[in-house]
């Protein structure tokens, strides 16, 4: 989502932009080509734990293939052209990756948010609260540029749009409608262990949640099962496209700690964050201290959190303070910050 948000801004600057894909289960060519981008497909392979180097971060076999393969791959599918950027947004590709597509493009571009491997680029963008440069050193060349910290959070223009409008009715906060989203895939059901929790918490009476899955959620026909019997009303929406309205009309989210934490800071939307993965850890950790958002390592911490702020006075007035201090966070405008940084190159 994250690149597609950036091929959208540079296309808007004059720029085409092709995505190189592996359309591996889940994948979301259909959305990229309904942007009106270009895709490349790279093959599907089946890749054995044996043929993975052991000296490899833990998130190689997220590839599908070696790294290896994959390059030669990503070779084939550029063909003669040279591009003028080369972005690549994947924690299982490092510096021998990117140093074989060198002779591809002018420059190379890596998003990363973990710092956990060495990278051969012209630029890197790290989006997240709490990055410093420092977490960088040795892991990069010293010609490389770098995009560090939550003011380059990659999001749509649309959620800058909405941010004086969502901001402005957050001033008299109130807890009428809460927000589910726990990502568009959500492998491991993390949407239905949070309904079963609200469904134990003595909820304010005209509360209405929303749940946001994606059309291919493998367990979207469970999750509409349970948000018929919920006691407060619930709505499911499935694949939607205007997200930043729903954000800036939401009271509380429930959700996960990645990308998305941004789009609720820049709109000022209190959030109960769970981590759903390692890579989240330290994202969440920062939004806690920063008091944008409450972490939580298991879902049974939020029925903990509605009995110690049961009160409606109570709950309001820490909306009101989370939301305060998630408008601080981000202010929308890191795309523009990005693109102007990549086309001066």
């Amino acid at each position: 989502m994250r690149c597609l948000t950036l091929a959208d801004a540079l296309r808007a600057q004059g720029t085409k932009c092709l995505f190189f894909c592996r359309p591996h289960t889940g994948n979301m060519l259909n959305l990229i080509t309904s942007r009106g981008h270009k895709t490349i497909n790279l093959p599907t392979l089946i890749c054995s734990n044996s043929t993975l180097s052991p000296d490899n971060h833990t998130h190689e076999n997220w590839l599908g293939t070696d790294w290896s393969t994959d390059a030669q791959d990503t070779r084939r599918a550029i063909g003669k052209d040279t591009l003028d950027w080369l972005v690549v947004d994947h924690y299982a590709l490092d510096h021998r990756w990117e140093r074989e597509l060198r002779s591809c493009c002018k420059r190379l571009m890596v998003i990363d948010d973990i710092a956990d491997r060495m990278h051969d680029c012209d630029l890197l963008l790290d989006q997240n609260l709490g990055r410093a440069t420092e977490d960088y050193h040795g892991l990069l060349p010293a010609h490389t540029s770098t995009l560090i910290g939550q003011q380059y959070a990659l999001l749509r223009p649309e959620f800058l749009q909405l941010r004086i409008e969502s901001l402005s009715r957050r001033k008299h906060a109130q807890f009428k409608h809460l927000l589910i989203s726990m990502g568009g895939v959500d492998i491991g059901n993390a949407t239905g262990s949070v309904l079963e929790t609200i469904q134990s918490c003595d909820l304010p009476i005209g509360l209405y949640i929303t749940v946001v899955m994606g059309l291919n959620a493998p367990w979207l026909q469970q999750v509409q099962t349970q948000a018929t019997q919920m006691k407060r009303p619930t709505k499911l929406l499935v694949g939607i496209t205007d997200m930043e309205r729903l954000l800036a009309d939401s009271d509380l989210a429930i959700g996960a700690a990645g990308g998305s934490a941004w789009e609720r800071c820049c709109l000022g939307l209190p959030s109960l964050l769970l981590v759903l993965a390692d890579n989240q850890e330290n994202g969440a950790k920062a939004l806690h201290q920063a008091g944008a958002a409450i972490s939580m390592q298991h879902v049974s911490e939020i029925k903990t959190f509605f009995e110690n702020n049961a009160k409606f006075e109570d709950i309001s007035t820490l909306l009101q303070q989370m939301s305060i201090a998630a408008a601080r966070v981000t202010d929308g405008n890191g795309l523009s910050r990005i693109t102007q940084k990549m086309i001066a190159q």
